[in-house]
């Protein structure tokens, strides 16, 4: 399979990056502090965990995330969703991925899972994409469509602070 657009690894240097014609998400939230926190977060985000906890079916072809990866996201049992790892990093304060959507997906564009701890040891996760209907069903839901996008990457969010509290902090 193939993807279905051409910005392929747009988000790996600026998770903000939108080609013409799609529509941007970026949503951080805060996960909480320190060096215990981000290992675990990273570590939930690498390895499909978090996803699974969001109830979102994962089927992917490694048991972490790395570039050309296919991964599968069923929702609802009802939408499967092909996708491809396009870039992946762990480093000491940044962890994440990105895919980017296959032929038969009902959207097209790039969606990026990037966990960071930054200067002063706070730990959030960014959910950044850029897509755009194309499926019928998906280009007819319009702003609702984008409604729900941005409510899963917020959910994401609470999901992972979830999986990260009692962590210790420092």
């Amino acid at each position: 399979m193939s993807f279905t657009y051409d910005a392929v690894g747009a988000t790996r240097e600026n998770l903000a990056a939108c080609p013409p014609g799609f529509h941007p998400l970026h949503v951080r939230t805060r996960i909480g502090e320190g060096q215990e926190v981000f290992r675990r977060a990273a570590e939930a985000v690498l390895t499909w965990e978090l996803h699974r906890a969001l109830g979102v079916g994962i089927d992917a072809g490694a048991d972490r995330a790395a570039p050309d990866v296919d991964v599968t996201v069923t929702l609802a049992g009802l939408i499967k969703a092909p996708c491809r790892i396009v870039w992946a990093v762990e480093e000491p304060r940044r962890a994440g991925w990105a895919y980017g959507t296959l032929t038969g997906h009902p959207e097209s564009g790039e969606e990026a899972f990037v966990v960071d701890r930054t200067g002063d040891g706070t730990v959030w996760l960014t959910v950044a994409a850029f897509s755009k209907g194309a499926k019928w069903y998906a280009r007819a839901g319009g702003a609702a469509t984008r409604g729900l996008q941005h409510a899963y990457a917020r959910r994401c969010g609470a999901v992972l602070r979830k999986l990260c509290a009692g962590l210790p902090e420092d």
